[in-house]
């Protein structure tokens, strides 16, 4: 018999859906999710009471500067990552780990019979749609809107970029726009992971 799954990494730009899969499988599977995005500090949504500095991140650096920070960051933060997944995967407990981070070139290495692993995208229409929601943008004075702006590119960017990524790693895709897309999934890799007893 194989050995079971016993961890899952989940990728993806921001409002793919990355935290509420895990919080699903996390349930539904009874083990530990961890946001990697947890791990350190890096300028994330501004959507209401933006700090000074993180206004100013967005609204002077250009989009190409943003995006390069933001891949030099997933760098940076990677070594402190892995460790965790080799734990979680040689025997450790079983775990869940979700965050942009977990880009697909670093994942794709680890895949196996007992590490799997998930990009999560959309179309870039769905995403702008979703987050210009969560941030309320059309209640949001022009100022607001700009810094808004910047951050919705750079995450479209990503979402562009990582697509690619997973395509030529060969990291398995989901496409959250289509209906059912987070239930096939849930249920795949509850097939496939040992459940710890109660």
């Amino acid at each position: 018999m194989p050995p079971s799954l016993t961890t899952i990494l989940i990728a993806g730009t921001s409002h793919v859906g990355k935290s509420t899969l895990a919080g699903i499988l996390s349930k539904r599977l009874r083990c530990e999710a961890i946001s990697t995005d947890s791990l350190a500090r890096h300028p994330g949504r501004p959507w209401s009471g933006i700090p000074a500095p993180v206004e100013e991140y967005y609204t002077q650096l250009s989009a190409e500067t943003i995006h390069w920070f933001l891949k030099v960051h997933h760098h940076n933060i990677w070594p402190l990552i892995r460790p965790m997944i080799d734990s979680s995967s040689h025997g450790g407990s079983p775990a869940i780990f979700e965050g942009a981070a977990l880009r697909p070139e670093f994942m794709a290495p680890l895949l196996g019979s007992t590490v799997a692993g998930v990009f999560l995208h959309a179309g870039n229409d769905f995403l702008l749609e979703r987050m210009r929601s969560h941030a309320r943008y059309e209640d949001a004075a022009a100022h607001q809107r700009r810094i808004m702006d910047a951050f919705i590119e750079r995450s479209l960017r990503e979402n562009t970029e990582m697509l690619a990524s997973a395509q030529e790693h060969h990291v398995p895709l989901v496409d959250v726009a289509e209906p059912q897309a987070f239930e096939t999934l849930v249920a795949d890799l509850a097939a496939r992971m040992a459940v710890p007893p109660t």
